[in-house]
């Protein structure tokens, strides 16, 4: 169906006026291939071709696949030329119909030679061949590559193309093809030019000129843009050319090559223009050869302007501009013209400049950082290439053995300048001079700078402000306008490597020598050692110490003598103050290297203890115990017998018995009055034998409560005696009777509401 609406489509642009028929191409197929060639191709005296050849297909009969096109006055870019095709080559007459019958004669091979050069299998090949012998050093000529496969998804997969073919005269060696992609080895063919389909992207869509319609002047689906095949040849050498194109795999979708008359000339080659992303470099000349006999007449041109005088194939060219060289070749008539377009680059602006560096032992050797002075070089140009530096200009120029190690550069006394190479973006050069000096100014000697160890611990180890403590020494006398850098050693100091920090602390306890670099601008001035020490001030029995004021007198807080100065909190200025009141006091001493040390002092307040009481408990056996009540700030021990004192008011495991209990003050102000105290208890057995030993029970001490009453019951709560608090006790005894050994229990009423009860043994 498709194929049926094409043809339709096809009838019915014939059938339109002869206004638009008059756009298309036509196609004369009669042409033989020496007509091609000399005729239409070639057409020129400055290069000789010989020994022709065209082969492509004759069917139908008297019609070819080859032919001279001419421009019905259409789009189409080529006045005329020649047309070699995959079927009748007036197929190719427009306009664009996609349907005129394929090149379908299967006896049509392809050709092994366009194989080789686009690796495709080819079938209804057309070729024209010739030999070459060209008298310039360049040819070149243009053409478009024409497919149906242009059509759907053809250019997918099938890769009908065409090739330039070139190779020197009777050589075994493979053609080169130079219907190409430009820089690249890609060849021209419809699956490597394409636009996009619903199949695939677009490849190198850049050559490609887009799809025909109904009113294109050829009858192809598409087409590339006008491309260029050229090459460099040797003037008087015979080349073999062969132009041919072929289908891809199968005779459908045909394609064709339109080649542009006359654009078979050879020319010549003065090289690729010299413009602004290649530009001649400032102070270089650039000479533009013709590489042709000197038997030939020549005139240079610039900007259009014929050179009085230049006359040679070559020609120097040192300004910017637009040249041409127009050659008549002897013995042949013929002329040919060469054309090149040249810029300079601007002039690299560098400045010469000079490095001192000071030499740390005065042997005239030293260590330079010549990247110090890249940007001065360079006039703190970024767009500059980085600074490489030579000892020699020769070197420089041939950027041969380079100094590799810049920032750390040991000078030659023999070589007092360097060379500074610096290039553009251009790789264009220009060179500086770098003086190298080894300073010898003269710094006096420093004196020693000096602080105390004020941290916590005295290590001898302490911070410095090197700008505030050191700097102002150092320029003293010298010119205004110095920097100074400090260092742990001279190589730093030399190198300026590794800077001390402004605020240092000293590594080498007590005593350390740095070094001070003194810089001018970008130059060494002079090194000179500065002796740093650190002094340590650490008294002993300078701890913190406590001292107690008893209430209603004084304390005196002492140091020891000997130091330069005092100065108390208080105000005052000798070793000792007497205090009266609790508090924080100090004392700052210095000694004879104005160092301070500081003793603090806590005065606390102390005094007699006061007993308000004691907690007893008793009745208790080894569980009775005395807690003594008391008043004060002191710190107090306490003693049930003004002997034996501890810390803790509370006595354990108190036999019955009265006691004196005192409060000591440890602070040294003095004992409390005694105060009295009793532990009651009572006998957990007795034994009546009237031997003399514990023959009554009594409860010990009871005589200080006149009101207490003891009564004793038996096991079955029967009253047995009756107790006061100054009875002698009981002696076993009931109405005159021994009472059987046994257990007894008692009551005892201290008359105050307290009431103790418990029970004990009698034996027998």
């Amino acid at each position: 169906m498709k194929w049926i609406l094409n043809t339709c489509y096809f009838f019915l642009i014939c059938c339109n006026t002869n206004l638009l028929f008059a756009q298309n191409i036509t196609v004369n197929d009669s042409y033989t291939a020496q007509q091609l060639v000399e005729n239409v191709l070639v057409n020129s005296p400055c290069a000789l071709v010989s020994n022709f050849n065209v082969n492509g297909d004759a069917f139908p009969v008297g019609q070819n696949s080859y032919g001279f096109f001419t421009n019905g006055g259409g789009s189409f870019p080529f006045k005329e030329g020649i047309v070699l095709s995959t079927w009748s080559a007036k197929n190719s007459i427009g306009p664009y119909a996609f349907y005129r019958g394929d090149g379908n004669d299967t006896a049509w091979a392809g050709d092994t030679d366009l194989e080789q050069a686009i690796r495709i299998a080819s079938t209804n090949a057309t070729f024209l061949e010739f030999d070459f012998t060209p008298l310039t050093n360049f040819l070149s000529f243009d053409y478009i590559f024409a497919s149906n496969e242009y059509n759907g998804s053809s250019p997918c997969q099938y890769s009908d193309g065409f090739a330039f073919l070139i190779k020197e005269k009777g050589s075994v060696d493979e053609y080169q093809n130079l219907a190409v992609i430009p820089g690249t080895t890609t060849p021209v063919s419809s699956t490597n030019i394409h636009g996009n389909t619903n199949n695939c992207s677009a490849v190198n869509g850049n050559y490609y000129n887009g799809n025909n319609t109904a009113t294109s002047p050829i009858n192809y689906a598409g087409q590339t843009v006008v491309m260029n095949a050229q090459t460099s040849v040797v003037p008087g050498k015979t080349y073999r050319i062969k132009l041919v194109i072929a289908d891809d795999k199968n005779e459908y979708y045909d394609s064709a090559v339109f080649l542009q008359a006359g654009s078979f000339a050879p020319k010549i080659d003065l090289g690729p223009d010299r413009t602004r992303n290649n530009p001649v470099c400032f102070g270089e000349s650039l000479v533009i050869d013709t590489k042709l006999s000197a038997s030939y007449s020549y005139k240079w041109f610039r900007n259009n302007t014929e050179i009085i005088g230049a006359t040679s194939p070559s020609y120097t060219v040192t300004d910017t501009g637009a040249y041409s060289v127009e050659v008549l070749f002897s013995p042949s008539s013929c002329s040919a013209v060469g054309k090149i377009n040249i810029e300079f680059a601007p002039e690299i602006l560098l400045s010469d400049t000079t490095i001192t560096q000071c030499d740390d032992n005065n042997d005239g050797i030293t260590i330079f950082d010549l990247t110090k002075v890249d940007n001065s070089i360079k006039n703190n140009n970024t767009s500059l290439s980085d600074v490489v530096y030579f000892e020699s200009l020769s070197n420089a120029r041939a950027n041969t053995s380079p100094i590799l190690n810049p920032t750390s550069y040991t000078n030659k006394p023999a070589i007092p300048t360097l060379f500074a190479r610096v290039t553009n973006s251009f790789n264009c050069a220009n060179y500086a001079n770098v003086n190298l000096v080894v300073a010898n100014n003269t710094i006096a000697p420093q004196n020693p700078i000096s602080t105390c160890d004020e941290d916590a611990i005295q290590d001898g180890l302490y911070q410095f402000d090197l700008n505030t403590q050191v700097t102002p020494q150092v320029l003293t006398g010298l010119p205004a306008g110095m920097q100074v850098e400090y260092y742990r050693n001279t190589n730093d100091a030399v190198a300026q490597k590794n800077p001390l920090p402004n605020l240092f602390k000293n590594t080498i306890p007590n005593l350390q020598i740095i070094y001070a670099r003194i810089i001018n601008g970008a130059d060494c001035y002079g090194i000179i050692p500065i002796t740093v020490v650190v002094n340590t001030f650490n008294p002993t029995n300078f701890q913190e110490e406590t001292a107690f004021l008893c209430a209603n007198s004084s304390v005196d807080l002492t140091v020891a003598t000997g130091y330069s100065s005092y100065v108390w909190n208080t105000g005052e200025t000798s070793n000792s103050i007497t205090v009266t009141t609790a508090g924080k006091y100090s004392v700052a001493v210095t000694n004879a290297n104005n160092c301070k040390a500081i003793k603090n002092f806590t005065v606390t307040d102390s005094e007699i203890a006061t007993i308000t009481g004691a907690k007893v408990n008793d009745f208790a056996g080894i569980q009775n115990s005395i807690l003594i009540e008391y008043t004060g700030v002191g710190d107090y021990e306490f003693s049930l017998d003004n002997i034996y004192y501890q810390d803790s008011p509370l006595f354990t495991g108190m036999a019955p018995g009265n006691y004196l209990a005192y409060a000591q003050d440890k602070n040294g102000c003095g004992t409390s009055n005694p105060f009295a105290i009793y532990v009651l208890d009572y006998p957990r057995f007795f034994t009546p034998n009237a031997d003399g030993s514990n023959d009554n029970w009594k409860i010990k001490n009871l005589d200080l409560f006149p009101n207490a009453v003891t009564t004793i019951f038996n096991r079955y709560g029967k009253l047995i005696a009756q107790l006061n608090a100054n009875s002698l006790g009981w002696n076993g005894y009931f109405n005159n009777a021994a009472l059987p050994a046994d257990d007894y229990w008692f009551t005892l009423h201290f008359g105050n509401g307290k009431i103790v009860k418990g029970h004990f043994s009698l034996k027998r």
